[in-house]
């Protein structure tokens, strides 16, 4: 039960998914009956197994939430915008609840009312008659008479009725034909129950397509003694009378397709027989669709499709073998109606424990550094390159970089788990600050190592509400601006120099820099009498204790402000920068790796100094000339890489290797791609090598190191840094002095 309440949970967290996706879609005025329906199973099928568990109070939340959403589908409740608010309100309550639920905590009652009454009052007269359908306090018991099959000594017994002989073969099933509507043979299985469906529910919604006509079949149940609670006994025939066509027919049980036996026949045409109910003389007919007869029977007590429907929701898949057979119809069809979920069936899937897939990391990254080792033995060997050994050893580091691109394809996640996160931080800020703003995103598709998500999380959270209450203006200046009323937060995330670009950009005010500067000076982090540039106060705001708040807030005014935000950042080997235009916004972009285990590296020498330069940030390496190098000022110099003037650092002398060398002729430099488009070229003694490296991080025991990302083991079993060029770039003191015969002006 531990694993299958696990399972659940971890499902939840799905359905919430696909929750919010469909709120967003009804929210961008782009929903139609499908959208809505997919909103309403989503909380459908977490009141189901909440009530498996006997989770009341999520029970009772997603009722309610149920209710209004019945209404949307059934058109007496209009999605406008203020609904659709009151939908993610509830959507995010339904999330507390399901994590309170999981982790034995306790929700915000306070919270949860003042939802409940916003969902009470949308459903206004017909609130009664929903909850009607869950109250059983005024449940009064009805008499039964059953058989127990025991002795009745007393003559004042009741005659009891005829019922079936549960040892006699169960009564044929009865073929109806209807010459108009839609004939409907429905056998729920078992799993269909345990998964916390109701057929009570397809009825309703068939009742609204038209006329129906309904006929239960009772004959597969056995007596009380020897009844299965666990098992299904109940069949239906159904007539319908509708307009609509089959596969609006077909939708209605479309969620719970794999979950029964579903026979659908048009006008005039007699429906294949239903195979008996889940008695227990033969559970492998239902279950499995194997005879009776066959070798493979299960045992007596087994429920093959049950454990199936556990296995899937566990992410297990079971052996080929033992795994059940999609149930069949035991009439023979010479045309089977076709089944609305096999073309939208998704793709097995396996859960696992995160810690596995870490350790399985770890083991890649040795496996990288052993397969190094190996080649640098064999190369110090002096094979031939077409030898047996090395043609085996480029096989294997083939194979080896295959493994390690299909882990960290294990490893890597959508950003859009992350991104659904900041849709509710977006809400709860600016009811705080009472602003309305929206939140719009953008490449959420874009897969990052999960990793980096995690730790991503805290400081886009703040970042986010900074965006809401300094970015945003209130809604009066923004009329008075021309602008919307309502603001908007964009979230994005792509792929860019091998490296994962999030943004978040606003349409506010941008960065008041007079007031930043002004703020600065008073707390003394710059002088007076400073000169900076507008790139210079806006990093302003990332220095530690800067805030531009005038009173403390929920929000801000705490003295913690972007300076953590920027560490965080720092210490996933990242960057993030600022750009902003006053009266049009601000532009906040972090800049992370792909992966903190393994890189693709160049491996360069400086000063007799073995260094690894990330292989995305290098756009080409260049042989320099003397007619190239121009000198700018009296210590600095730029290269001239076709039509444009690119700085000339030297690598060795910004480390603090080595002094500026006399010439700099016949050097090699490294072009180095920044996040911003701009260039520069790092000069280097020699490259070594191109090859896969293992990240081993330095800032548990280091700390910070300007122009430093991290360390590696290389072949040779020695420690070689791994340098982050653009951090080198920003820092670069700049100075320069080749031979001066061989410069000339710049310009």
């Amino acid at each position: 039960m531990a694993e299958i309440r696990a399972s659940f949970f971890v499902e939840c967290e799905e359905l919430l998914e696909a929750l919010q996706d469909g709120l967003q879609i009804m929210d961008d005025g782009e929903a139609d009956d499908e959208t809505i329906n997919v909103v309403f199973r989503a909380v459908h099928s977490i009141k189901g197994g909440a009530g498996a568990f006997g989770l009341e109070d999520l029970v009772r939340f997603a009722h309610q939430f149920e209710s209004v959403l019945d209404g949307v589908r059934s058109g007496t409740i209009e999605a406008d915008r203020n609904a659709i608010s009151v939908f993610f309100q509830s959507g995010d309550i339904l999330g507390d609840l399901v994590r309170a639920a999981r982790d034995d905590d306790i929700a915000d009652e306070s919270r949860i009312q003042g939802v409940m009454s916003s969902l009470t009052s949308m459903l206004g007269a017909d609130a009664q008659e929903y909850e009607a359908e869950e109250d059983v306090s005024d449940f009064q018991p009805m008499g039964l008479s059953l058989d127990l099959g025991l002795d009745i000594a007393s003559n004042d017994a009741p005659a009891l009725p005829d019922l079936p002989d549960p040892g006699a073969p169960p009564a044929p099933a009865s073929t109806v034909v209807f010459e108009d509507g839609y004939t409907i043979h429905f056998l729920p299985d078992s799993s269909l129950y345990a998964s916390g469906n109701e057929p009570l529910h397809l009825l309703r919604l068939l009742r609204e397509m038209g006329n129906l006509d309904v006929n239960c079949d009772t004959s597969a149940l056995p007596s009380l003694s020897e009844l299965d609670e666990e098992k299904s006994y109940l069949s239906w025939t159904i007539h319908l009378t509708t307009d609509e066509d089959e596969d609006a027919v077909r939708d209605v049980f479309d969620f719970v397709a794999d979950l029964c036996t579903l026979t659908i026949t048009g006008p005039g045409k007699p429906g294949p027989e239903l195979p008996p109910n889940d008695a227990p003389s033969s559970p492998s007919t239902i279950n499995d669709g194997v005879p009776p007869d066959a070798s493979s029977k299960p045992p007596q007590n087994s429920d093959p499709a049950s454990e199936a429907t556990v296995a899937q929701k566990s992410g297990g898949v079971p052996d080929a073998k033992t795994a059940p057979s999609p149930v069949t119809p035991a009439a023979p069809s010479k045309k089977p109606a076709p089944s609305a979920s096999k073309s939208n069936k998704p793709r097995p899937t396996v859960r696992v424990d995160l810690e596995r897939i870490d350790r399985l990391v770890n083991l890649v990254g040795e496996l990288v550094i052993n397969q190094a080792m190996i080649s640098q033995s064999v190369t110090e060997a002096g094979l031939q390159t077409n030898s047996a050994v090395s043609e085996g050893l480029d096989e294997f580091m083939q194979l080896t970089r295959d493994i390690q691109d299909s882990v960290m394809m294990i490893r890597a996640q959508p950003v859009k788990s992350l991104f659904q996160r900041m849709s509710r931080i977006v809400r709860e800020a600016s009811s705080m600050v009472g602003k309305s703003v929206r939140l719009k995103t953008e490449g959420d598709a874009t897969e990052i190592d999960k990793t980096v998500i995690e730790r991503l999380a805290d400081p886009l959270t703040h970042m986010i509400r900074n965006a809401v209450d300094h970015g945003i203006e209130s809604p009066q200046d923004r009329l008075a601006a021309g602008k919307p009323e309502e603001g908007i937060v964009t979230l994005s995330a792509g792929h860019r120099s091998g490296r994962v670009i999030v943004e978040v950009v606003d349409d506010g005010a941008g960065i008041n820099r007079e007031r930043v500067l002004q703020i600065a000076i008073e707390k003394g982090l710059v002088a007076e009498n400073a000169e900076l540039t507008d790139s210079e106060i806006d990093n302003l705001l990332f220095m530690p204790g800067f805030s531009t708040a005038s009173e403390v807030s929920d929000l801000s005014g705490r003295g913690v402000g972007m300076d953590v935000v920027k560490s965080a950042i720092l210490s996933l080997g990242g960057r993030v920068t600022i750009q902003s235009n006053p009266g049009s916004g601000t532009i906040f972009t972090i800049s992370l790796p792909l992966t903190l285990a393994v890189l693709d590296g160049m491996v360069i020498n400086v000063a007799n100094q073995t260094l690894v330069v990330p292989l995305s940030t290098i756009t080409e390496t260049l042989t320099l000339m003397g007619p190239d190098i121009r000198a700018l000022g009296p210590q600095t110099n730029v290269i001239k890489v076709r039509d444009s003037f690119v700085p000339l650092l030297d690598l060795g002398f910004e480390l603090g290797f080595r002094a500026p060398l006399d010439s700099y002729v016949g050097s090699i430099a490294l072009l180095i791609a920044q996040e911003d488009g701009d260039h520069a070229a790092l000069i280097v003694d020699s490259i070594q090598d191109q090859r896969q490296v293992v990240i081993k991080g330095l800032q548990d025991t280091f700390g910070q190191v300007p122009g430093v990302a991290a360390a590696t083991i290389l072949g040779d079993g020695k420690i070689a840094l791994i340098l982050d060029p653009v951090d080198v770039v920003a820092n670069a003191d700049g100075r320069t002095q080749p031979v001066q015969s061989n410069l000339q002006l710049a310009g």
